[in-house]
């Protein structure tokens, strides 16, 4: 029995014999330390990619649509979920399927590491949690820099009123 991996999803097992038999792996993909989720949430289609590239682009599908289901992904914590779902991304569609295409690279395994990227950087921005700010006080200096701008200002201003003399 001997062990070969076509791709980073599928292990195939050759017995002696002609019996092949396909194995499903289930590959688990790392977004950030809380959040991850099974490579079967995400369907990767290969489509003709436009561009220059020669008689080679009319035969080869060589770009990737990416699909991953927001609204139904059972790993991604429900704040997460509703940023992306109300970020009026136009990747979105109706059902909350996010659509991303890959067409870049001229060979399907960098566009579909490319498409993968730029799914988990979607989910890491939506899982950004700004620090709240801690209010300060101002220093001296900085009210002294104020109250001194104020009075030349009040100056400025004083300087210009008065009566104009008409003889």
């Amino acid at each position: 029995m001997a062990l070969s991996t076509k791709s980073d999803l599928q292990v195939y097992i050759h017995f002696p014999c002609p019996i092949l038999i396909r194995i499903q792996v289930m590959a688990r993909i790392q977004i950030t330390n809380d959040i991850s989720f099974h490579s079967d949430e995400i369907e990767e289609k290969f489509i003709r990619s436009g561009g220059p590239g020669g008689q080679n682009v009319n035969k080869v599908a060589t770009a990737v649509q990416l699909r991953f289901n927001v609204r139904l992904s059972k790993n991604l914590p429900e704040r997460v979920r509703e940023k992306i779902l109300n970020s009026g991304d136009t990747r979105l569609t109706k059902d909350g399927e996010l659509i991303l295409v890959a067409e870049r690279y001229r060979t399907q395994e960098a566009n579909r590491r490319d498409a993968l990227e730029r799914l988990k950087e979607i989910i890491r921005k939506a899982s950004h949690v700004p620090r709240k700010r801690i209010a300060t006080k101002p220093t001296l200096g900085s009210k002294k820099r104020r109250l001194e701008g104020k009075a030349q200002r009040s100056f400025l201003k004083k300087s210009r009123g008065g009566k104009i003399e008409t003889d």
